[in-house]
């Protein structure tokens, strides 16, 4: 198996999901998520972000600034399209749509915002990692990598041995974090946290009490700031980092369509297809 660099599923709906993946992941990572979402009616479309993949040289030579760019472009393409599109994204993903909202404060219809990561505190971070920020602001940063290692992100046994597997034949993601990686993501994550009152969009914020990569703080952070008069902070208490795929993975999907269910508009669907009479392919 190789990794999947994008995925696209399309019903000819008005209303579009564009998903984010996570930091030195892929969109195989939403996969799963978005076969779901795609099942109640909405199209979907995830893309790989520059610098992912499985060459770790791509990543070193990317910024935060080719991450965005290729989010607003991907996010304006949509726009054109449907009438209705909406954002979610896990771990630099969730960044990557609060980047948009800020952008586009009047363009989004909401946001699912799983593992928001604007701080790299959680419990698997080393006890050194205060120091982390001197490294990364020295040519240190383009030496040196984090290694991926247990738990993955993910509490649930099984499904982490089975990542675990995954990861080493990289049909995932990289099975490292080089500190280039951590270093453009924690500029993203201050831009970000500047401008977080201009996000007025429906937004479900989706976070683990034990996550361990990035603390509660991070989530916490974003439902204090953001200007949204309809906003929800959920805490898990059996997972990891890895929401999509842990032991609370069935709750964070029944929530998040709950959430577009609730905000999505009713559409006469012969009108919408009519606008779109050239039809488009299902690719998954």
């Amino acid at each position: 198996m190789t990794l999947d660099f994008e995925f696209k599923h399309e019903i000819k709906s008005p209303k579009a999901v564009l998903l984010f993946h996570g930091m030195t992941g892929s969109p195989f990572e939403l996969k799963k998520y978005g076969q779901f979402l795609h099942s109640h009616g909405y199209d979907v479309f995830a893309y790989c972000l520059p610098g992912h993949g499985d060459k770790v040289d791509e990543i070193i030579k990317t910024t935060y600034s080719d991450w965005l760019k290729a989010a607003y472009q991907d996010f304006e393409r949509l726009k054109m399209n449907y009438e209705q599109v909406f954002l979610s994204g896990l771990c630099l993903g969730a960044v990557l749509c609060l980047a948009i909202a800020e952008k586009y404060p009047n363009s989004v219809a909401g946001i699912i915002s799983l593992s928001t990561t604007l701080f790299l505190d959680g419990w698997r971070m080393p006890w050194y990692s205060f120091l982390m920020p001197i490294g990364l602001s020295t040519i240190l940063r383009f030496y040196y990598t984090y290694p991926e290692c247990e738990p993955y992100g993910i509490k649930n046994i099984k499904t982490r041995r089975i990542i675990k597997k995954l990861l080493e034949k990289s049909d995932v993601g990289m099975d490292n974090f080089p500190m280039t990686c951590i270093y453009e993501l924690i500029l993203l994550s201050r831009v970000i946290r500047k401008d977080l009152k201009k996000i007025h969009c429906p937004i479900l914020l989706i976070h683990s009490n034990e996550d361990d990569l990035t603390s509660k703080k991070s989530a916490q952070l974003v439902y204090k700031q953001v200007s949204s008069p309809d906003k929800t902070l959920i805490i898990l208490d059996n997972s990891y980092h890895m929401v999509l795929y842990d032991n609370q993975k069935d709750y964070v999907y029944k929530n998040a369509l709950d959430f577009l269910n609730t905000h999505s508009k009713s559409f006469n669907t012969s009108d919408f297809d009519d606008k779109n009479s050239d039809g488009r392919a299902v690719t998954c």
